[in-house]
């Protein structure tokens, strides 16, 4: 009965084992390294270099993002102590949603343009223009844009690159000299961000020219 009870237990934990080893086969069949192999080593070390790299493209996109002043536009203005600066607390989330704005002055020689006082709306000959929500929130930012749509919509001046056309104040012909390398670090920066929901207005058309009456 001792004998017969020990054979029951060893084939129970064989059997155990070998459940368990299939169940940790890889898609490829193959079994997994053991702990301390090169082959776990080799593994753990590309998956370092991958996050390393990451972090690297981030920061060149932080970089170019903070040297081409994208804080000026898409970030609003609030009165601090020395006037007016970036509340960074909505940073990169563009023209907020909750500010409602009368209609734009009339543009007298020699003023061509308007701005709001957040510098996130702005009148011209093209109508009025709201700066973008730049955070990765899925439905009111970048959040839904792939980063192709981002490359072509800097390289197209158009919503998506395909879309409306994007108008001034953003500088598009200054901005598509920007590599397809330089462009995608700026989106991978833009991913990482705080997600901020504010949905922008759309832009507004030119005011009907006033037909003189004689």
């Amino acid at each position: 009965m001792k004998r017969h009870w020990v054979t029951t237990v060893v084939l129970s934990s064989a059997l155990f084992g070998l459940t368990a080893w299939f169940a940790s086969r890889s898609a490829t069949g193959a079994p997994p390294a053991p702990a301390g192999s090169s082959e776990a080593n080799v593994s753990v070390s590309t998956a370092a270099k991958g996050v390393d790299a990451r972090r690297a493209m981030i920061a060149r996109g932080e970089h170019l993002v903070l040297s081409s002043g994208c804080n000026d536009c898409h970030t609003p203005l609030k009165m601090g102590k020395n006037g007016p600066e970036p509340d960074m607390t909505r940073m990169l989330s563009g023209h907020p949603e909750a500010m409602k704005l009368p209609p734009p002055p009339a543009a007298t020689m020699p003023w061509l343009v308007a701005a709001a006082v957040t510098n996130t709306a702005w009148a011209g000959p093209w109508g009025v223009s709201f700066t973008a929500n730049l955070t990765p929130d899925l439905e009111t930012g970048l959040g839904g844009w792939s980063e192709a749509e981002f490359a072509q919509a800097i390289k197209s001046g158009r919503h998506r690159g395909r879309g409306r056309p994007v108008l001034p104040p953003m500088p598009i012909p200054a901005y598509r000299n920007f590599t397809d390398d330089e462009l995608a670090a700026i989106f991978a920066y833009l991913g990482s961000v705080p997600a901020l929901k504010n949905r922008v207005p759309e832009p507004l058309p030119p005011a009907p020219p006033k037909v003189a009456h004689g």
